[in-house]
């Protein structure tokens, strides 16, 4: 006999597959390896936030290059060393891991002030110079 004999749908077997609560819990014990997994990765391979931080930088330094070539106006990046932040004027700040604190090198008419300095790109792309270094923090798990 076929299983559409008589029009009918065959039965599932009593017993098997999984209940809604069971499937709860395996979607939350999921939600919370999603969650730890993470910042485990990235304690194991420290080097990876360095990397990060420094495609992160050149990014940022590409973009204010490029977006002043573009608009034909000067256009800043200010650090903050305190804060280990790259903020691209008139548009968004970046802010780097928690482990990487960044080093200015610029001369000192464009240092804001202790902790804040700029590097300006120009219309013809080039800048005042300078240089951005990722860098460990000393004394931080």
């Amino acid at each position: 006999m076929s299983a559409m004999a008589g029009g009918r749908l065959p039965r599932a077997a009593p017993g098997r597959g999984f209940t809604m609560v069971e499937l709860l819990v395996v979607m939350a014990i999921a939600a919370l390896l999603l969650t730890a997994v993470p910042p485990l990765i990235s304690a194991a391979f420290p080097g990876v936030e360095f990397k990060d931080a420094a495609r992160r930088t050149v990014a940022a330094l590409r973009v204010a290059r490029e977006t002043a070539i573009r608009t034909g106006a000067d256009v800043a990046l200010m650090v903050d060393v305190q804060e280990s932040t790259l903020t691209l004027a008139g548009m968004h700040t970046m802010s780097l891991p928690r482990h990487v604190r960044v080093k200015i090198n610029a001369a000192s008419r464009k240092m804001l002030d202790e902790q804040r300095g700029a590097v300006r790109f120009f219309p013809d792309g080039s800048s005042t110079g300078g240089g951005y270094h990722p860098a460990a923090r000393h004394g931080e798990g």
